[in-house]
């Protein structure tokens, strides 16, 4: 029986008094019943109404969560996943389960037409994808999903199998996706960013002609609040980009919208340091890895700090310069362990103060600035807080020496996580459940940083749970 049957299996009348199951209603079993229920057999569905299919970084960040109980199906998930990329590198941001009906969810597989809109970039032919891409997480994922069971990672050949993968993942977004020339990978969808409704993308979005109201219709708004979504406008924006790039072949080029975002290349960077790790775990040196690593620190640094703002912003490769509003994507380079210090330290400031008062006005860190003029704590990606970005910030912080500061964001996700009943996001300043319920990074996450705080009060002689 592996910890995710254990966790979600009834209590026995008579528990083994050396080895007692946790509590039916432990922060634990709940977060494992979320990922029990939307489990399909073979990956991980973030939500069984509004996202009923396979997402990319999803299933990295489920990963993540579900090594600490199931390290087979952790390693599962990826391996369903990297099963759907592409000839060219490609890992696709979207894998449709062939059983989900097509207005379950839109833009659905007849939009996409991956298998023919796709061909001459190696989309498969025995599965049904999207054409844009996600955050490249998955590499970070691997090598930690490898840690938690070594011995069952070398006895399945997981990570000779999943390494050429990867490597072919990340060629094709430092060759392909360089659309700007300073060595970075650019998003063309906000959709690739995985902050799709962010304030940053306004000022490119307005260059693109929305697609006719009557050319689609938002299943969304069958499972969420429309003044929670999107509007129609941007939604019109982005049908008009995904349009444009499958009817171009999938073909990668400076289109309406290209932009290089902090937060992806950083998570690139950080799994070019975890493909380093695997590099060595299968008998090279990830010296090279490291390198490449180094270099698009400094090109990050030299393309996307801002000074001023205190923070990383994106950049416009299209019109050039700096996008100036401040999301959550310029926070998330405090991830990177070489990030130099003095960098790292006004990060640390900058999520603190005032623009996005972590810890202080706000429990979780805003998706988007507090002070700007587009922020709303409910409107999707333009103001709410995600468990993913803070248990990325949660890494940061550790990774520079902020201990305290981490245990405090730790103790905040994991109170609300339970408390919202693993919500999708939450209201930055009440913690106030938004979208949809019982989400599976959210309860993946939650597995992690109950693991990691059980950890360190081993460590410090306290109990647990």
């Amino acid at each position: 029986m592996d910890r995710t049957a254990q966790l979600t299996a009834r209590r026995a009348d008579r528990d083994i008094a050396y080895d007692p199951p946790p509590a039916a209603d432990s922060p634990h079993a709940g977060a494992a019943r979320v990922l029990e229920e939307n489990w399909t057999g073979t990956s991980t569905v973030p939500s069984r109404g509004l996202y009923p299919h396979q997402w990319s970084w999803d299933s990295a960040f489920i990963a993540i969560g579900l090594r600490h109980i199931s390290p087979l199906r952790a390693q599962t998930e990826l391996e369903t996943l990297l099963d759907a990329q592409w000839g060219d590198g490609r890992v696709p941001h979207i894998v449709f389960n062939p059983s989900v009906p097509l207005d379950a969810y839109f833009p659905s597989p007849d939009f996409w037409r991956s298998s023919t809109a796709g061909r001459a970039a190696g989309a498969p032919r025995t599965v049904q994808t999207s054409g844009i891409v996600q955050p490249p997480v998955h590499a970070l994922a691997a090598w930690l999903v490898h840690r938690a069971d070594p011995g069952l990672s070398r006895a399945r050949g997981f990570l000779t199998r999943v390494y050429p993968r990867l490597a072919a993942w990340h060629r094709y977004l430092l060759h392909r996706r360089d659309l700007g020339g300073a060595g970075l990978a650019s998003v063309v969808h906000p959709w690739e960013q995985g902050m799709d409704n962010s304030p940053c993308w306004d000022a490119p979005l307005r260059r693109v002609p929305p697609a006719p109201t009557r050319s689609f219709r938002r299943a969304d708004l069958d499972h969420g609040a429309a003044e929670d979504r999107p509007t129609d406008l941007d939604y019109g924006r982005y049908v008009r980009l995904a349009t444009d790039y499958r009817d171009g072949g999938y073909a990668d080029g400076p289109g309406m919208f290209a932009v290089e975002d902090p937060a992806f290349n950083a998570l690139l960077i950080a799994s070019e340091h975890a493909l380093a790790g695997i590099a060595r775990e299968l008998g090279a040196t990830g010296t090279a890895r490291h390198a490449r690593a180094e270099r698009l620190t400094a090109a990050l640094i030299d393309r996307m700090w801002d000074p001023a703002s205190g923070m990383f912003l994106c950049h416009d490769v299209r019109a050039g310069g700096l996008i100036p509003e401040r999301g959550v994507s310029g926070l998330i380079p405090l991830l990177l362990p070489t990030l130099p210090r003095d960098i790292a330290a006004t990060l640390v400031g900058t999520a603190h103060g005032p623009h996005f008062g972590l810890g202080r006005t706000t429990r979780l860190a805003p998706s988007y600035d507090l002070l700007g003029e587009a922020f709303d704590p409910h409107r999707y990606w333009r103001g709410p807080a995600w468990f993913n970005t803070g248990w990325l910030l949660e890494r940061g912080l550790r990774t520079h020496g902020e201990r305290d500061r981490a245990q405090a964001l730790r103790e905040a996700m994991l109170d609300l996580a339970v408390a919202s009943d693993f919500a999708e996001y939450v209201d930055p300043y009440t913690g106030k459940a938004c979208g949809t319920a019982r989400f599976s990074w959210t309860a993946a996450l939650t597995l992690d940083l109950l693991h990691d705080f059980e950890e360190l009060m081993d460590s410090k002689g306290g109990n647990r749970e």
